[in-house]
Protein backbone atom coordinates (compact mmCIF):
# COMPACT_ATOMS: atom_id res chain seq x y z
CA UNK A 1 0.00 0.00 0.00
CA UNK A 2 2.91 2.32 0.66
CA UNK A 3 4.07 1.62 -2.89
CA UNK A 4 0.79 3.00 -4.17
CA UNK A 5 1.27 6.23 -2.24
CA UNK A 6 4.88 6.67 -3.35
CA UNK A 7 4.22 6.06 -7.05
CA UNK A 8 1.42 8.63 -7.23
CA UNK A 9 -0.77 6.06 -8.92
CA UNK A 10 -4.02 6.99 -10.57
CA UNK A 11 -5.73 5.89 -7.38
CA UNK A 12 -5.35 8.77 -4.96
CA UNK A 13 -6.85 6.83 -2.10
CA UNK A 14 -6.25 3.17 -1.36
CA UNK A 15 -9.97 2.80 -0.65
CA UNK A 16 -10.75 3.82 -4.23
CA UNK A 17 -8.37 1.19 -5.49
CA UNK A 18 -9.96 -1.53 -3.35
CA UNK A 19 -13.47 -0.46 -4.35
CA UNK A 20 -12.49 -0.54 -8.03
CA UNK A 21 -10.86 -3.95 -7.58
CA UNK A 22 -14.00 -5.36 -5.98
CA UNK A 23 -16.17 -3.87 -8.73
CA UNK A 24 -14.06 -5.44 -11.46
CA UNK A 25 -13.86 -8.92 -9.93
CA UNK A 26 -17.22 -9.22 -8.18
CA UNK A 27 -18.79 -10.97 -11.19
CA UNK A 28 -16.39 -13.90 -10.94
CA UNK A 29 -17.27 -14.57 -7.32
CA UNK A 30 -20.95 -14.28 -8.18
CA UNK A 31 -20.62 -16.90 -10.93
CA UNK A 32 -18.76 -19.28 -8.62
CA UNK A 33 -21.47 -18.88 -5.99
CA UNK A 34 -24.21 -19.43 -8.59
CA UNK A 35 -22.55 -22.63 -9.86
CA UNK A 36 -22.24 -23.95 -6.29
CA UNK A 37 -25.88 -23.08 -5.51
CA UNK A 38 -27.06 -24.76 -8.69
CA UNK A 39 -25.13 -27.93 -7.85
CA UNK A 40 -26.90 -28.13 -4.48
CA UNK A 41 -30.43 -27.71 -5.83
CA UNK A 42 -32.23 -31.07 -6.04
CA UNK A 43 -35.94 -31.81 -5.95
CA UNK A 44 -35.72 -34.94 -3.79
CA UNK A 45 -39.11 -35.42 -2.09
CA UNK A 46 -40.32 -31.83 -2.15
CA UNK A 47 -43.00 -30.49 -4.44
CA UNK A 48 -42.09 -29.15 -7.84
CA UNK A 49 -43.33 -25.71 -6.80
CA UNK A 50 -40.77 -25.62 -3.97
CA UNK A 51 -38.05 -26.94 -6.23
CA UNK A 52 -38.76 -24.40 -8.99
CA UNK A 53 -38.60 -21.55 -6.47
CA UNK A 54 -35.21 -22.76 -5.22
CA UNK A 55 -33.94 -23.34 -8.75
CA UNK A 56 -35.01 -19.84 -9.81
CA UNK A 57 -33.21 -18.34 -6.81
CA UNK A 58 -30.07 -20.30 -7.64
CA UNK A 59 -29.97 -19.12 -11.26
CA UNK A 60 -31.15 -15.56 -10.71
CA UNK A 61 -28.71 -13.06 -12.24
CA UNK A 62 -26.58 -15.88 -13.57
CA UNK A 63 -25.29 -15.82 -17.10
CA UNK A 64 -26.35 -19.35 -17.94
CA UNK A 65 -27.70 -19.96 -21.41
CA UNK A 66 -31.24 -21.29 -21.68
CA UNK A 67 -30.20 -24.76 -22.89
CA UNK A 68 -27.76 -25.20 -19.99
CA UNK A 69 -30.48 -24.21 -17.52
CA UNK A 70 -32.86 -26.73 -19.05
CA UNK A 71 -30.27 -29.50 -18.85
CA UNK A 72 -29.48 -28.75 -15.21
CA UNK A 73 -33.19 -28.51 -14.42
CA UNK A 74 -33.83 -31.92 -16.00
CA UNK A 75 -30.94 -33.46 -14.05
CA UNK A 76 -32.24 -32.09 -10.76
CA UNK A 77 -35.89 -33.13 -10.90
CA UNK A 78 -37.62 -36.34 -9.83
CA UNK A 79 -36.78 -39.21 -12.20
CA UNK A 80 -40.40 -40.13 -12.93
CA UNK A 81 -41.28 -36.55 -13.85
CA UNK A 82 -38.10 -36.23 -15.94
CA UNK A 83 -38.96 -39.38 -17.91
CA UNK A 84 -42.50 -38.19 -18.60
CA UNK A 85 -41.23 -34.79 -19.76
CA UNK A 86 -38.58 -36.37 -21.97
CA UNK A 87 -41.16 -38.64 -23.63
CA UNK A 88 -43.32 -35.71 -24.64
CA UNK A 89 -43.73 -35.23 -28.36
CA UNK A 90 -42.52 -31.63 -28.43
CA UNK A 91 -39.97 -30.87 -25.70
CA UNK A 92 -39.85 -27.19 -24.87
CA UNK A 93 -36.86 -24.95 -25.50
CA UNK A 94 -37.93 -22.44 -22.86
CA UNK A 95 -37.00 -22.88 -19.21
CA UNK A 96 -40.25 -21.19 -18.16
CA UNK A 97 -42.24 -23.79 -20.07
CA UNK A 98 -40.19 -26.55 -18.44
CA UNK A 99 -41.06 -25.09 -15.05
CA UNK A 100 -44.79 -25.02 -15.87
CA UNK A 101 -44.93 -28.47 -17.45
CA UNK A 102 -42.91 -30.07 -14.67
CA UNK A 103 -45.06 -28.39 -12.01
CA UNK A 104 -48.28 -29.58 -13.66
CA UNK A 105 -46.97 -33.11 -14.13
CA UNK A 106 -45.72 -33.26 -10.56
CA UNK A 107 -49.04 -32.03 -9.24
CA UNK A 108 -50.95 -34.68 -11.22
CA UNK A 109 -48.49 -37.39 -10.24
CA UNK A 110 -48.82 -36.57 -6.51
CA UNK A 111 -52.61 -36.43 -6.81
CA UNK A 112 -52.61 -39.81 -8.52
CA UNK A 113 -50.39 -41.25 -5.79
CA UNK A 114 -52.79 -39.96 -3.10
CA UNK A 115 -55.81 -41.41 -4.90
CA UNK A 116 -54.08 -44.78 -5.29
CA UNK A 117 -53.24 -44.78 -1.59
CA UNK A 118 -56.87 -44.02 -0.68
CA UNK A 119 -58.12 -46.81 -2.97
CA UNK A 120 -55.59 -49.26 -1.52
CA UNK A 121 -56.69 -48.39 2.03
CA UNK A 122 -60.36 -48.84 1.07
CA UNK A 123 -59.66 -52.24 -0.44
CA UNK A 124 -57.77 -53.31 2.66
CA UNK A 125 -60.60 -52.15 4.93
CA UNK A 126 -63.24 -53.84 2.78
CA UNK A 127 -61.34 -57.11 2.63
CA UNK A 128 -60.82 -57.19 6.40
CA UNK A 129 -64.41 -56.20 7.28
CA UNK A 130 -66.68 -59.11 8.34
CA UNK A 131 -69.13 -60.18 5.65
CA UNK A 132 -72.78 -60.60 6.44
CA UNK A 133 -74.30 -63.93 5.50
CA UNK A 134 -77.40 -63.14 3.56
CA UNK A 135 -79.93 -65.80 2.69
CA UNK A 136 -79.88 -66.72 -0.96
CA UNK A 137 -82.84 -65.60 -3.02
CA UNK A 138 -84.73 -68.79 -3.80
CA UNK A 139 -87.28 -67.15 -6.03
CA UNK A 140 -90.14 -68.39 -3.86
CA UNK A 141 -92.57 -66.74 -1.53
Amino acid sequence: MEDLKEKNSEYEIVGEFLADLKRKFRGGDNEIIKVAELKRVEQENGTMEEFVQGFRRAVKNSRYEEQLLIEKFKQSINGIIRQKLMKSKYPSRSIEKWYRRATNLNRHWRESKRENEILRERRETESSAPRLNRPANTGGV
